[in-house]
């Protein structure tokens, strides 16, 4: 590993702890710290700490996981995009977060930024980040997904005009079920095998990305927080949950390369909801907030 590798996982180390600190605070419960080790004559092999809350007082299962790994053999959801390094020994490290609340109001999150790099048989390492944010509400509220967006377009500013209308199309047509012909949220941004910078700017981008987590969600927990609920919200919840699930598990690239490549199950899984349920042809009522959701808010649109 250089040591501008090493400066990247000290780095996601840091933004993980900063991460559930701030979770902790928020909810008031304590997360379970999780490290792990792979065993040796495993291909993968590597380590990590997963950090998750469950059946908290705010989130009913907050999961922040950071790994660093290394492998013999890039998997194919890592080189659908780069043919020529098919085969190549590769190190992968990244911190990567979903948050399911208790309260329907307040949204879900999830944020991944990582930092993978290919090493070929001859030659040097092939250096890529990633990363991105994006919200999915049950309930719809323009001021939050304004703000959410602003904050994405303020963190990418520095780095061109260009990077935050890229960036928030490439999260629409990510964060997408083709199968069900529906957005999963109301978006935020998303990036995949970045290198048009040299290693430093890239590097600054993906941090600047993580560093923004924080500021965009959390105003948002506390201004929904203390909405009254009741069971027809936490019924449409876990409904929705249940699309969050079939994302994941169908379309995920990440939740593929990590069981493509033989990580650790029970870390990958993390993003997954604590309840979720599925009903045959759901319609919400016209002229209901839970309609509101499907007409205003998944839909692609511009939010600043």
């Amino acid at each position: 590993m250089t040591a501008r590798q090493a400066a990247v996982g000290a780095y996601l180390q840091d933004l993980q702890q900063r991460i559930v600190a701030a979770v902790e605070a928020a909810d008031g419960g304590t997360c379970v710290r999780d490290p792990w080790q792979k065993s040796p004559g495993e291909a993968l092999q590597g380590s990590g700490l997963t950090c998750i809350l469950e059946g908290g007082e705010l989130f009913e299962r907050a999961g922040c996981g950071f790994s660093q790994v290394t492998g013999p053999r890039l998997p194919p959801s890592a080189t659908q995009h780069r043919p020529e390094l098919a085969g190549a020994a590769f190190e992968a490290m990244g911190v990567s977060l979903v948050f399911h609340p208790r309260n329907p109001y307040v949204p879900t999150v999830h944020m991944n930024v990582r930092m993978l790099a290919a090493l070929p048989a001859s030659g040097e390492a092939v250096c890529w980040f990633g990363g991105g944010m994006d919200l999915t509400p049950c309930y719809g509220f323009e001021d939050d997904a304004v703000h959410f967006h602003r904050a994405c377009h303020d963190a990418l500013a520095p780095f061109g005009d260009d990077k935050y209308p890229r960036f928030k199309t490439w999260c629409d047509d990510y964060f997408f079920l083709k199968h069900r012909n529906e957005q999963r949220g109301v978006g935020g941004v998303f990036f995949d095998d970045f290198s048009e910078f040299d290693f430093d700017r890239s590097f600054d981008m993906m941090r600047s990305v993580g560093n923004a987590l924080l500021p965009a969600y959390m105003p948002i927990v506390e201004r929904r927080r203390h909405t009254p609920y009741g069971e027809r919200e936490r019924d449409f919840q876990r409904y929705r949950r249940g699309r969050y699930v079939e994302f994941n598990l169908v379309w995920d690239r990440g939740t593929h390369f990590g069981l493509q490549s033989g990580g650790r199950t029970e870390s990958i899984l993390l993003s997954m909801p604590p309840h979720a349920s599925w009903a045959y042809r759901s319609q919400p009522e016209p002229g209901t907030p839970e309609a509101a959701l499907y007409t205003d808010f998944i839909v692609r649109r511009e939010w600043l």
